[in-house]
């Protein structure tokens, strides 16, 4: 495993519905991410489609591994690069049911996948008439390290982050469309979510406007100390380059030892009374 390495936050605007313009940013993007020695490049929420697509999900949808992955998986070989980006799942069991799903493929192929737990349907979103949600964290082993996969709305829920750090990762890797709306909560999450779990998070969001939903960009990279690492522009394109350095976790940890410190019996009461709400 790798102790270093350059992470890029490819804060890109997406064609709503248009999967080959999509896909053709993405190796676009990727290549002008690995000359500048980029070895993980993250893309937002649902990258491949765009997020606005309402019933026309059903048919940009695709199951994974499907051609999408395939034609990443290919631009991952070539780079020698690992790639995160979003899309429609559509399972392989039933025809009308999709997920929200981030994807990590790298050099050797497709790594491994995570299908967003919470899916908000208030406001502007309506994420439960379309996706079901997924029930597994996402703590995926390569080169480069454990990389954990979140999507969203569910840095809301620390108990995610939790678990996917629980399972090893010491990067979490975030993807998002949130609007713009929403941007003070985010700013706030991420660094919780980082500190909280003495870890890597980076934070990749969409940018753009889709249906006049704006999105505000904003992605950013931070430290397991909650500093700001590296952080994109609002509302437009961009993309940021930081550095991964899992040395740095130790100093955090030993002086803020929240995993030493967790006391696992707190989760028995947290469950019997969130059945009761």
């Amino acid at each position: 495993m790798k102790r270093g390495f350059k992470i890029a936050l490819a804060q890109i605007e997406c064609k709503r519905a248009d999967k080959t313009e999509n896909l053709r940013r993405i190796e676009q993007t990727v290549v002008k991410a690995r000359k500048q020695g980029a070895e993980l490049i993250v893309f937002p929420e649902l990258s491949l489609t765009g997020y606005v697509v309402r019933d026309e999900i059903y048919e940009l949808a695709e199951p994974i591994p499907g051609p999408a992955t395939e034609t990443v998986e290919k631009i991952a070989q070539k780079t020698k690069t690992y790639i995160v980006f979003g899309m429609p799942e559509l399972s392989r069991k039933a025809q009308a049911t999709i997920h929200n799903t981030a994807v990590l493929v790298g050099p050797e192929g497709l790594v491994g996948k995570y299908q967003k737990m919470y899916l908000p349907t208030h406001s502007v979103f309506e994420e439960k008439r379309y996706f079901r949600p997924g029930y597994q964290a996402a703590a995926l082993d390569t080169k480069l390290g454990k990389i954990g996969l979140i999507i969203c709305y569910d840095i809301f829920f620390p108990e995610v982050s939790r678990l996917t750090r629980l399972e090893g990762a010491q990067l979490i890797v975030c993807i998002s469309a949130s609007p713009a709306t929403r941007r003070t909560f985010f700013e706030t999450l991420t660094v919780a979510r980082a500190m909280e779990n003495t870890a890597f998070l980076a934070y990749v969001n969409l940018v753009g406007i889709e249906d006049g939903l704006q999105f505000w960009g904003g992605s950013r990279l931070i430290g397991p100390n909650g500093r700001i690492l590296a952080k994109a522009r609002y509302d437009e394109e961009d993309m940021v380059m930081g550095t991964i350095d899992y040395a740095d976790i130790r100093p955090v940890e030993t002086f803020v030892p929240t995993l030493l410190d967790l006391r696992p019996e707190l989760f028995d009461k947290l469950k019997e009374n969130a059945e009761k709400l």
